[in-house]
């Protein structure tokens, strides 16, 4: 090669990594596919804003009644606190139940639904519809709707009521009963009824409970807002604002009435059991009197204790602390029956019944605490919830710590007992010469006074049971009411437009990335220096055919358009290229058909005639004959006649100005049936020496190279060979067979041009549909180009 040419040698460990200038320009130039994507994305999604119903956020802050803020005059023991995490957790789980809530929504009458259409959107309009429906006889879980348009101040028309194959249309008068196919209704004016409500349809639903449950529960919130703080904030979104203020506060109140009648269980238990133990004792009493008053008349009023008051003072003070252990026992044997009777174990146990054992007392608050809290969960759950079974345990391991307490409790009170009643028999034998009646008598005044103090106790108990039921306090007390913002936390607007613009961006700039990325062809002059050190001469515009689209010949002298420019360059190259050398024969081959090398040819001709060159076109494609069909040659004499006929001479086969009236052509003549003989012929030889001494250059038009064995053959007698690469149709694993053409030798002075290139594609060249200029024949075709809407997004920016 010689130094001149060296300057067009590229160096082929040339960065390969990806260009972002060259991303964003490829991306750029597609511009009208982004254009159409956000347009119709972004109208997409405005249309999804102009249709979404609004939602509204609202929030409450709760505090939990615990040990410091409660104002009952109830607490709960230091042990307690152990409960405190769970308890947090107990209640939220039992304000998310689903009977609560079912209660919660038919308290408010959240199951119909008023609706009105403001343009596209729904609007809820919970307590503020123009008019009110009253069912009668309708089935509270049966779904319907209908549709109610007020006509004047006194009549509505009902319609979209339909039932079975029947659909009905209906105008009634307000405030009066009518009968429909969805029972008996009665449809009555609100406030809200005014002249701007006539003629606008109301659309009212009667949903399933258990359906509202369900979406309720899933749009309600409850969050601890410290860790180690009993306040809860409860939040709700929902289509109407004051819906959910209502049902957050209405959740709260019908949780608390079900939590004091919780708390309220114990004391009706407690009076229940406190009740019939009076009852008895009240019996047990009159008959401990009418003993007294038996023993009486039989001494004929005779004070008997007169006589050993002494003795009987002593007796007294220990059958004084006997009576009182003997009460005690009876309490706790009283309290042992309860714990002993297996069909109460799921019942609370009686509670504030006179007990001195504080241990015990507190031990049962705290059962009978975790027995309510079970209740709860099990009604907001079932009995299989985890936590209910672990509550069940620890009630059966607390019930048996009490039983225990209970049975110490009693042996020590009777040891105790014996102890003093070892003292008053000490006292009694000193009365040994008391009368058997007087003995009689004090046996008897002493179950007097037991009887009579258990009574007084069980009666002061039953007041204290009564004073602590009617102060029973609530579970929950609001901190803030349910209150938020006026504007709905979704759709937002420009949330939703930015986001179609967004998905609109996106989803082209992900296909055209992802169209590049399995694109193996090349396209851009890049992708050849990238891969070949092989001269690189210039780059052809991609174009269709300006004049007339059977005239193949598309560069002018005059010409300023960019295919006459770009084959000036071309000219120019040539000539660096053969600078220290007059390089008169020049021929053009390719790797496959289409590749334009026929037109590439035809053109470069035209640009050098416009230099006052002579020129002259040779076809030297024996097997098809591309150039001379091209440019029509008639049939006649031809190159193949020349080879095979050694009686011709080249003036025989030349036709003067037969291209663009001005270039000299040597067409095909006939298809030859041995091209390859023919062009290993020494006549070759000999046409193309005699043609250097007439024309300034020799452009030859070859077969591909890769197809027949012609171009090689062809090669001794060029001075330089033009590889023509088609952009956007060789593939680039081709490249390499290229440079090693180029290292071999095997084509004299090879250098290479990109053909049919689309700048207005920007770095990456890129542009699907492949409308060539050129055609996918075997060389220049030029195609109409298409009209309409996708031409205008595939066309030249």
């Amino acid at each position: 090669m010689s130094k001149s040419s060296s300057i067009y040698k590229v160096d082929n460990n040339n960065d390969k990594s990806v260009n972002i200038i060259d991303l964003f320009k490829y991306l750029l130039v597609n511009w009208k596919w982004f254009l159409l994507s956000i347009l119709i994305f972004g109208g997409y999604y405005t249309y999804q804003y102009a249709k979404t119903p609004f939602i509204y956020s609202r929030q409450e802050t709760v505090m939990i009644k615990t040990i410091e803020n409660s104002t009952s005059s109830t607490r709960l023991t230091r042990s307690s606190y152990m409960f405190n995490s769970v308890n947090v957790a107990s209640e939220i789980l039992q304000l998310k139940s689903k009977e609560l809530m079912r209660n919660t929504i038919t308290r408010i009458n959240a199951d119909v639904s008023y609706t009105v259409n403001e343009g596209l959107r729904e609007i809820e309009l919970y307590n503020q519809a123009p008019i009110q429906v009253k069912f009668h006889t309708q089935k509270t879980e049966e779904f319907f709707s209908l549709t109610v348009t007020p006509l004047n101040d006194k009549q509505v028309e009902i319609s979209n009521l339909s039932r079975g194959d029947k659909s009905y249309k209906l105008k009634v008068n307000l405030n009066q009963p009518v009968k429909t196919p969805l029972g008996d209704i009665t449809i009555s004016a609100t406030s809200y009824y005014q002249s701007e409500s006539l003629n606008k349809d109301y659309k009212i639903k009667k949903i399933p409970r258990e359906s509202l449950v369900g979406y309720f529960l899933s749009n309600l919130k409850i969050v601890q807002m410290e860790e180690d703080a009993s306040l809860l904030q409860i939040s709700l979104e929902d289509k109407s604002p004051v819906r959910a203020d209502d049902l957050i506060t209405m959740l709260i109140t019908v949780y608390n009435e079900d939590a004091v009648e919780d708390k309220n269980r114990v004391a009706v238990n407690t009076s229940e059991f406190i009740k019939n133990r009076l009852a008895i004792i009240e019996a047990e009493l009159g008959s401990v009197e009418n003993n007294i008053e038996s023993l009486k008349t039989g001494n004929q009023g005779v004070d008997v204790n007169t006589a050993s008051s002494m003795y009987v003072t002593e007796n007294r003070q220990f059958q004084s602390a006997g009576n009182e252990l003997e009460t005690q026992i009876k309490l706790v044997e009283m309290m042992q029956d309860h714990l002993n009777d297996d069909s109460k174990n799921d019942e609370l146990i009686p509670n504030n019944t006179g007990l001195v054992d504080v241990n015990i007392e507190s031990q049962i608050n705290e059962y009978n605490a975790v027995v309510l809290r079970r209740n709860r969960l099990i009604e907001g759950s079932s009995s299989e919830n985890p936590i209910v079974k672990d509550l069940n345990k620890s009630l059966n391991a607390m019930r048996n710590n009490i039983n225990n307490a209970v049975s110490n409790t009693i042996s020590g009170l009777r040891i105790k007992n014996k102890s003093i009643m070892q003292e008053a028999n000490q006292a009694r034998n000193k009365a040994i010469a008391i009368p058997a009646k007087q003995r009689m008598m004090l046996s008897v005044e002493r179950q007097q006074k037991v009887k009579e103090e258990l009574y007084l106790l069980l009666l002061n108990k039953r007041e204290e049971n009564a004073l602590n039921q009617a102060m029973t306090d609530d579970n929950i007390r609001i901190i803030d009411p349910a209150t938020g913002s006026d504007s709905p936390i979704y759709p937002i607007k420009f949330k939703k437009i930015m986001l179609g613009v967004g998905i609109g961006f996106l989803i082209p700039a992900v296909v055209l990335l992802l169209l590049l990325m399995l694109d193996t062809t090349v396209r851009t002059q890049k992708d050849i220096e990238n891969e070949l050190s092989v001269p690189f001469l210039g780059n052809i515009p991609f174009a269709l055919n300006k004049n007339d689209q059977s005239d193949e010949v598309i560069v002018s002298s005059e010409g300023r358009d960019p295919i006459s420019e770009a084959f000036r360059i071309l000219r120019t190259n040539i000539g660096f290229m053969s600078a220290s050398k007059t390089q008169q024969v020049i021929t053009f081959t390719s790797f496959n058909m289409g590749a334009g090398k026929t037109f590439t040819a035809l053109n470069l001709a035209a640009t050098y005639n416009a230099l006052q060159k002579k020129v002259l076109l040779l076809d030297l494609d024996l097997r098809k004959g591309t150039l001379s069909d091209k440019v029509k040659a008639p049939k006649g004499k031809g190159v193949s006649h020349y080879l095979s006929n050694a009686s011709l001479t080249v003036d025989d086969v030349i036709m003067p100005n037969f291209v663009a009236n001005t270039i000299d052509l040597i067409p095909i003549g006939i298809v030859a049936p041995n091209p390859v003989e023919l062009l290993l012929s020494s006549r070759l030889e000999e046409l193309i020496k005699e043609l250097k001494t007439r024309y300034d250059y020799i452009i030859i038009d070859n077969v591909p190279i890769n197809l027949v064995a012609d171009a090689a053959i062809v090669d001794r007698i060029s001075e330089l060979t033009m590889f023509v690469i088609r952009s956007g149709k060789l593939d680039k694993r081709q490249l390499p067979e290229i440079e090693k053409l180029y290292e071999t030798g095997k084509l004299k002075n090879l250098s290479v041009i990109l053909n049919g290139v689309k700048y207005s594609q920007g770095g990456y060249g890129y542009g699907y549909g492949y409308g060539y200029g050129y055609g996918y024949g075997y060389g220049y075709g030029n195609e109409k180009q298409k009209k309409g809407f996708f031409n205008f997004l595939t066309r030249k920016s």
